[in-house]
């Protein structure tokens, strides 16, 4: 069973992400934690959820031409079929062309932009979470992870770089996505390049100038061809040379697709392009995906009369033993690809191109599946003072005062869609009981009231991500007004307490402005608001910022609240831990470009940016009147973070 448990099939003890464990002897009986029985030992390292060595990627890319999502996507994300479809363990998803006008810009700032909001919606309901997302313009890419897969997930890092009027516009270029992957470096690259038979030279030199000025952060891999597995993929306006429209429709009318695949500009180029050296690409056995009359699947009937091109392709590299040390550290064990599907999906007519996906079996000589925090947890939580969790750290674990554990609906009912879908959270406060085992509570007025299957995640605020995730487990707590009044009046017994910092303590509580949260809102990795904002030059040098060919200007200084003791904040000139938690601490961030201006972005003046690779930071503990852990990146920069 993929990392879910069945209702009907629960046994007693515990839930963790590793298998069942026994039931704890120290578990609080009473509202507040217990101390914590170092005798208490951990069973052996292992995974269940994990296939052996073998874990399964989809990819698709689609130029969706400006148009509204459909309605359904379940086919072409190989959901509910008889093919094991919903087997895969990650998909990463490219777009192009996705509406960029300024008014759209705005409204998907302020929300999560309805495609991104339809695959996640998609993808929900089978386990499937969303790692990170980028976005320029009009070119997103989304990647997807089952989530009992994240706490093998890391060094998760986007980056994004313009070609378009000379590197000032986003029209045109690449987004990425790289990550660590079970151990294995892999990066995910989703480019639009120029359009037209004439451009071929132009693509090729705007592929070098995406390659040579795309860097990652970290001691792994920091260009994309230093990665163990690159996959590439998008518009990339490859044409059909030599032949003329007739012969072209005559070829594809007549299924004699292999007399076109050697006019096809980028299979030419394979052989004469250094730059493409080691890509590969499965056989194009289906017609091509561009250009379709809208809501047909007739070639283009208009007075352009567009040749039909295979423009939406996918390929991957693997680096060569002869290509340097693997980010991995160990030369001798390269990963090895295997292609099951590479196809279009013509039921799709909402835009002038056609999807394509392709479905890929990595086979891993070595796999590390060791996570830096495990956790552990009751079967079922009928009590409020059941609601303890226990969880052990690694050693090599940097953790930080910012960490938190969160409560989310399991994705078979409402949806694990991303990390921001908790519903309760507690900071994971560190009291040191034998070096490396903690125990946390949940809040009484914290936690969901009802029936439901739920899942215990730990978000590293040094990484990221979810670093360490439990099985699902149930809470059934009452919803009684016997119930209501006791949390009422337990979370006004505390003197000198304002009503606004409760208020946040709510379970749905995310609005920046204490007692006027908004009746629609989402909670899903584009959600951001504009409390200040400040027009910036771009940046080169700042990390998970746009790079491009132009030259950038330099950033205006930053401005960060400077924490005092008793929770508040004020402003200070001093930089403070990237990504502090909560509206209430920092205004929220704003995705740093918006598309408005070639070469600046809007932004909060804020301490933003990526999350520490250096040791942690000592961070004040952050207070149980803390608000919830919202994150400081949008749906620009991606990243698991709240």
């Amino acid at each position: 069973m993929e990392g879910q448990s069945s209702r009907g099939s629960r046994r007693p003890g515990t839930r963790t992400g590793l298998g069942p464990l026994p039931m704890p002897q120290g578990v609080a009986q009473t509202g507040a934690p217990s101390k914590v029985d170092s005798s208490f030992q951990f069973p052996a390292k292992k995974s269940t959820a994990l296939r052996p060595l073998e874990p399964r990627i989809t990819v698709v890319t689609w130029n969706v031409g400006t148009a509204m999502p459909p309605d359904d996507v379940t086919s072409l994300l190989h959901l509910g079929g008889d093919d094991d479809s919903d087997g895969a363990d990650m998909i990463a998803i490219g777009l192009q062309e996705v509406n960029s006008m300024i008014n759209k810009r705005l409204k998907d700032a302020l929300f999560t932009d309805q495609w991104s909001e339809l695959f996640m919606d998609a993808l929900g309901p089978f386990n499937f979470v969303l790692v990170s997302s980028v976005r320029m313009q009009g070119v997103i890419l989304l990647l997807f992870a089952k989530y009992y897969h994240l706490p093998f997930l890391r060094d998760v890092q986007t980056d994004c770089t313009r070609t378009g009027l000379g590197g000032y516009w986003g029209n045109k270029g690449g987004v990425s996505v790289r990550l660590a992957a079970f151990g294995h470096m892999l990066c995910f690259l989703n480019c639009h390049l120029p359009a037209h038979m004439d451009k071929a030279e132009q693509r090729k030199d705007n592929f070098q100038t995406i390659l040579s000025l795309q860097q990652f952060q970290g001691p792994g891999a920091q260009g994309i061809l230093d990665h163990d597995l690159v996959f590439w993929f998008g518009d990339l306006n490859f044409r059909i040379e030599s032949y003329d429209l007739h012969f072209v429709k005559f070829a594809i009318d007549s299924d004699q697709l292999h007399q076109l695949w050697e006019k096809d500009q980028l299979n030419m180029a394979k052989s004469t392009w250094p730059i493409l050296k080691g890509f590969q690409e499965g056989p194009l056995n289906f017609a091509p995906t561009f250009k379709f009359d809208v809501g047909t699947n007739k070639y283009d009937t208009s007075a352009k009369k567009r040749k039909p091109a295979w423009t939406d392709r996918i390929l991957w590299k693997v680096k060569p033993p002869g290509g340097g040390p693997s980010p991995s550290g160990r030369e001798s064990h390269r990963l090895q690809v295997t292609q099951h599907s590479y196809r279009s999906h013509m039921e799709y007519t909402v835009s002038d191109h056609k999807p394509v996906a392709a479905q890929f079996v990595l086979q891993f000589a070595f796999r590390d599946d060791m996570p830096l925090v495990r956790l552990e947890v009751a079967d079922e939580w009928v009590r409020p003072e059941q609601a303890v969790v226990r969880y052990r750290m690694e050693t090599v674990f940097a953790r930080s005062s910012w960490d938190w554990i969160g409560d989310w609906r399991s994705s078979w009912t409402v949806g694990f869609r991303h990390c921001k879908d908790y519903v309760a959270y507690v900071w994971a406060k560190h009291e040191d009981v034998d070096g490396n085992t903690y125990q946390v509570t949940f809040s009484e007025e914290s936690l969901p009231k009802g029936h439901g299957d739920f899942i215990l995640g730990y978000y590293s605020h040094n990484l990221s991500i979810l670093i360490g995730v439990t099985e699902p487990f149930q809470i059934s707590l009452p919803t009684s007004e016997s119930a209501s009044s006791s949390t009422d009046s337990s979370g006004t017994s505390s003197e000198g307490e304002d009503d606004s910092t409760l208020e946040l303590l709510a379970p749905k509580s995310r609005s920046p402005s204490p007692g006027k949260s908004k009746r629609h809102r989402s909670r899903s990795p584009g959600l951001a608001r504009f409390p200040g904002l400040a027009l910036r030059p771009s940046s080169r040098e700042r990390r998970g910022a746009s790079r491009s060919p132009s030259p950038q200007s330099r950033c205006l200084s930053r401005v960060a609240p400077d924490r005092s003791s008793d929770g508040s904040s004020r402003g200070s000139s001093e930089e403070g831990p990237a990504g502090l938690p909560g509206p209430w601490a920092f205004p929220p961030a704003v995705p740093r470009s918006l598309g408005l201006l070639p070469a600046f972005r809007l932004e909060t003046v804020d301490p933003g940016g990526g999350g520490s690779w250096g040791p942690d930071r000592e961070a004040p503990v952050p207070n149980s009147l803390s608000p919830s852990p919202q994150g400081h990146r949008g749906l620009e920069e991606g990243g698991l973070g709240p």
